[in-house]
């Protein structure tokens, strides 16, 4: 999803490109985001020897390049794809990837809705971009509910069918938190108590789109890890598990410990 206005990229810009033709000196490519062709000169595909450049690089892959050089009157763009580098590559098409999924988002409201793609484009997509950023703001929504649309005066029919659809499509990023239990039983049945209190522990039936995992250190110590859509649950997942096993041993007479890790 873009609501860009520029016709041509800029010099220094990190396209998203379609191998379209591998001729001899290069590779001809079609600029997704533009919809304009450009050039990937031999040279600029490697920086070691290109020998064949198939080896490289073929027809309708998908590519990261770099723009050196645009003549809008010529309709020529020059790029290179030896000059980005391995993170710039990753965040350019996690950047696309998202930006499609925005716009999958937003054309499925439309059909919903039964209004036109522009239309929710103009009265929705345009507003969330400009506050948060496309799909930055449908995962707000997706995480926060509609109330984030609402209070960005989207009108409640559209601001309800994408918020319904962005919660059911976008998998949102989970936080994980850990921490280290350290479990210590003078008694015969030690290893029993410190089993059973671990379980206990285990057995939490945790919030829908939660998760607890606990596993051995090295005795004493023992690993909790949970996994939430939010820091705060968590957290407070993450403390409630630790308050029930030290609970539940102690209570059998052993002594414990929890240190939540950064």
């Amino acid at each position: 999803m873009t609501f860009r206005e520029e016709e041509w990229p800029e010099v220094g810009d990190l396209v998203i490109a379609t191998i379209s033709q591998i001729s001899p000196h290069g590779a001809y490519v079609i600029l997704d985001e533009y919809d304009k062709e450009g050039l990937l000169h031999i040279s600029e595909i490697s920086s070691s020897w290109v020998r064949n450049i198939r080896n490289f690089v073929r027809e309708k892959q998908k590519v990261v390049l770099k723009v050196l050089r645009v003549d809008p009157t010529r309709e020529h763009v020059d790029l290179s794809l030896r000059r980005v580098s391995g993170p710039e590559r990753k965040e350019k098409l996690l950047f696309w990837k998202r930006g499609k999924t925005a716009d999958s988002l937003l054309r499925s409201a439309s059909e919903k809705l039964n209004i036109h793609y522009n239309e929710i484009c103009e009265k929705a997509g345009a507003v969330i971009e400009k506050e948060f950023g496309i799909y930055e703001g449908l995962e707000k929504v997706a995480k926060e509910g509609v109330d984030v649309l609402f209070n960005l005066g989207i009108q409640k029919d559209i601001a309800v069918v994408l918020a319904e659809i962005a919660k059911q499509k976008i998998k949102l990023p989970m936080i994980k938190m850990k921490g280290i239990l350290e479990l210590q039983s003078t008694k015969p049945t030690g290893a029993k108590i410190i089993r059973e209190a671990l379980l206990s522990a285990q057995r939490i039936k945790p919030p829908s789109g939660t998760s607890i995992n606990i596993s051995v250190i090295a005795a004493p110590k023992y690993r909790v890890e949970v996994l939430a859509e939010t820091y705060k649950e968590a957290e407070r997942l993450l403390q409630k598990v630790a308050e029930v096993a030290l609970k539940n041993f102690t209570k059998a007479g052993g002594q414990g410990d929890f240190i939540k890790e950064k």
